[in-house]
């Protein structure tokens, strides 16, 4: 039961969501089909902290279909929608989230479903997999293995295994084609520009519009800011990346100078302190501030409140703060996931192909237990060709196949 839901009644709107979303997520629903009948988690605790919404409940009633107790929480505080946390409380699932969960409340429910001993971690951004290491040693030897969401997450992983403190295999579902490519760029790109406008009410076309960062995330909020009708600006400290963005027909500019010329600002860096007080103290009146990376460091708001002459609420998720310059800044949700915190998160088609990469990356793990030597694993190439395959199927396109003497000619060596 969980620790926070105050109103269970809430559970009804949430079913709602819930049944909404399982109508568009085919993939899933084949999956559980699939593991109703294998049951490749009985008898196994997962312990998932992903932003808890309609998609995410999904995910955890395919893994409880499965076999697996359920140890559910977020992965933002203000991501979590709280009817659907009851909805799956409603189904006895152990839950221990709360919108607007302050920091305090946030890291007691990570450390809940830790404290129930999983046999798999599930995570988006790495906060299961951190606390574990720095507060449950002891509970490390009963972990299978995980898997990673997000790319913030697994350059946290990275830096962890780098430094030899990695202590069970996990595997990087962001980096899969079929999750990085679609969620990150299609999901993001959408999802954002959904949550900015339904915030704003204001236009895009005719803007400019600052994207920090032009990764897979980046380039989706672009194309789709494009597609909107703006003009488009694009800081980076790739190089590759930023030639990238050229040939895309953007301009590319440092952000100190970006800062002066944008009407939306957008950082999808997955780095801290991207847009600071010098930046700031550039912008136009009436410059929008919104982050698109998993944690809420990318834009400096600390920063901007303790500049800022004086701040008030403009408009639900919008905070507006007066600088001495007279010009006004207006932050979004926060300063935290634009798409998830003010609005409904990705698209769920996309979210079908991700859930379905973390749901067959789970049973891999368990497949594979014991024997994966490295800490960090890629989704093997037959997992997102499944998930590829079946989507295709659901949409009703079918697709060339190799020939055996094609297959000769391209994988036997010629001397």
């Amino acid at each position: 039961m969980s620790n926070h839901i105050r109103d269970i009644n809430l559970w009804e709107s949430g079913e709602l969501k819930l049944s909404w979303v399982r109508c568009h997520m085919p993939l899933l629903s084949g999956i559980k089909e699939d593991f109703e009948r294998t049951q490749p988690f009985a008898g196994l605790k997962i312990a998932l902290s992903v932003h808890l919404e309609a998609k995410t409940a999904y995910l955890c009633e395919v893994l409880a279909a499965a076999g697996a107790t359920m140890y559910v929480t977020g992965s933002n505080p203000l991501s979590t929608q709280d009817d659907v946390a009851a909805a799956l409380v409603h189904e006895g699932l152990h839950v221990f989230a709360l919108h607007g969960a302050t920091p305090q409340e946030y890291m007691d429910d990570i450390r809940s479903v830790l404290q129930a001993g999983p046999d798999i971690i599930i995570d988006d951004g790495g906060e299961l997999v951190n606390c574990i290491h720095q507060e449950f040693p002891a509970l490390i030897p009963g972990v299978i293995g995980g898997c990673e969401e997000t790319t913030t997450g697994i350059l946290r992983l990275k830096a962890l295994d780098a430094a030899g403190a990695l202590k069970f295999p996990m595997m990087l579902v962001n980096d899969a084609d079929c999750k990085h490519l679609f969620d990150n760029r299609y999901g993001t790109g959408q999802s954002v520009w959904d949550g900015i406008n339904r915030t704003t009410n204001l236009i895009v076309a005719g803007k400019q519009v600052v994207v920090a960062g032009y990764g897979w995330c980046g380039k989706g909020i672009a194309m789709r800011a494009k597609g909107l009708g703006a003009e488009i600006i694009v800081t980076e400290v790739d190089p590759v990346k930023a030639m990238e963005a050229v040939m895309d027909g953007f301009k590319v500019m440092p952000m100190r100078e970006a800062a002066a010329l944008g009407d939306v600002f957008v950082t999808a860096t997955g780095c801290k302190d991207v847009i600071t007080p010098a930046e700031f103290l550039r912008m136009k009146d009436g410059a929008i501030c919104c982050n698109a990376g998993h944690f809420n460091v990318e834009v400096a708001v600390e920063d901007l409140e303790k500049m800022a002459v004086s701040h008030r609420t403009a408009r639900n998720n919008i905070e507006a703060y007066t600088l001495e310059n007279g010009r006004t800044i207006y932050v979004l949700a926060e300063g935290r996931l634009v798409n998830l915190a003010a609005g409904d998160g990705h698209p769920a088609e996309i979210m079908d192909m991700s859930f379905a990469i973390q749901a067959l990356s789970a049973r891999y793990l368990v497949e594979h237990r014991g024997s994966l030597t490295r800490m960090l694993n890629p989704v093997p190439a037959e997992i997102d060709r499944e998930v590829a395959l079946r989507k295709l199927s659901y949409w009703g396109i079918q697709i060339d196949s190799l020939t055996e003497d094609q297959q000769k000619y391209l994988y036997t060596p010629s001397f």
